[in-house]
């Protein structure tokens, strides 16, 4: 599959870029995406939660009526998980979710969604760009040179500097990640990815090493 390389103002440059098949153009996995993004997202989270169960209640150890002969439950104290304000029965506890995800599973799951955004022709060449300012409206107006403002797109550009990162940080329908380290999850929830001639010659290079 040929693209088309663009510059900043959306004309092509009269280079075209290959995307290999073995990166693009696969056989895609749905099994080893659903493991690879589950795994992300369970690592994600904190796993902080935490409630007070009946031994951590610090109410009063003070049994409020006789045993038998009142016609209710055998509530004890006012730590009983049946009041209000009692103990909370098998509350959450601090944990860890960590999920693992074998490293050529992971390889798969990521040659997958490359994959499905070749076919959906998602994917955008542009040629290597800076800035030399902090300014969103020059972003926004290479944005809409390229024709791409009107959705969620994630940029792969191969060390971008600095200038070209935060002009587009308060533009919320873009993202930046740098093409050597994209996990799965960023590639699918991205409605388009939008590389630099070099970010894409280094993540070809990365997973062609993995391969090896």
């Amino acid at each position: 599959m040929e693209l088309n390389v663009l510059n900043i103002k959306g004309e092509e440059t009269g280079r075209k870029v290959t995307l290999d098949d073995a990166i693009f153009g696969i056989e895609p996995n749905d099994h080893a995406i659903y493991l690879d993004v589950k795994s992300h997202m369970a690592n994600r989270r904190s796993g902080t939660a935490k409630t007070k169960e009946r031994s951590e209640n610090a109410h009063s150890t003070r049994k409020l009526f006789r045993q038998k002969g009142t016609g209710g439950a055998r509530r004890g104290d006012t730590k009983s998980p049946i009041l209000i304000g009692g103990g909370t029965i098998f509350g959450p506890r601090p944990r860890d979710y960590e999920q693992k995800v074998n490293r050529k599973t992971k390889r798969l799951a990521r040659l997958s969604a490359l994959t499905y955004k070749a076919k959906d022709n998602a994917i955008v060449v542009v040629e290597d760009f800076a800035m030399d300012t902090y300014k969103t409206k020059d972003f926004a107006a290479i944005l809409k040179a390229l024709k791409i403002e009107d959705k969620k797109d994630l940029f792969l550009l191969h060390e971008a500097n600095d200038q070209v990162r935060k002009s587009g940080a308060n533009i919320s329908n873009v993202t930046f990640a740098e093409p050597v380290s994209v996990n799965t999850y960023k590639v699918l929830d991205a409605d388009r990815l939008v590389f630099s001639e070099s970010g894409l010659k280094a993540l070809v290079a990365q997973l062609s090493g993995e391969e090896k």
